[in-house]
């Protein structure tokens, strides 16, 4: 009579394919994707937001310069000119602009600009910008503020530029 010995038999193969390791790398790699995914994504947002940050200070560093010596290229405000000089998401609040850019120009500590070493004129350029979330949490808005002072260096004979009104943004 022959022996019963399918339960080791069974036993003894389903262990031996347990320790086989085909599929190990698909299942290291199905759980190492979506954190993968997720760093990527954070670092593309990451450069679009420092990406806006230095366009917002080289407009502010461009409109105290052009203030400084009394110039301005256009042929309307300085605030727009340097408006123009924007990327269109900037200017027009699209993508994930929510507030487009505005400018302000002033002359500290008194309102005319004289060149005499202590008079500067300050440009300030804002934008806000949103930022996504991950699975619903953070993300948000974050106003981006360019700010830049450069000592007046020709006198306002004939004004070629107006200073902003109101409360300066930063």
């Amino acid at each position: 009579m022959q022996k019963w010995t399918s339960l080791p038999t069974f036993s003894q193969r389903l262990l031996r394919r347990m320790r086989q390791e085909r599929g190990q790398a698909l299942v290291e790699f199905a759980v190492v994707l979506p954190v993968l995914l997720l760093i990527i994504v954070g670092i593309l947002y990451f450069g679009r937001y420092e990406n806006y940050s230095s366009q917002v200070t080289q407009l502010a560093e461009q409109a105290a310069r052009y203030a400084s010596v009394n110039g301005n290229p256009g042929s309307g405000t300085l605030q727009a000119y340097i408006l123009a000089q924007a990327p269109s998401e900037l200017q027009t609040a699209t993508g994930d602009v929510t507030k487009a850019a505005s400018v302000y120009i002033a002359c500290s500590p008194t309102t005319t600009c004289v060149a005499n070493n202590t008079n500067a004129v300050t440009a300030c350029v804002t934008a806000t910008v949103s930022y996504p979330g991950v699975l619903g949490i953070g993300g948000g808005t974050s106003t981006l503020v360019g700010r830049s002072t450069m000592l007046v260096e020709k006198s306002e004979t004939t004004a070629v530029w107006n200073p902003s009104t109101g409360t300066a943004p930063c």
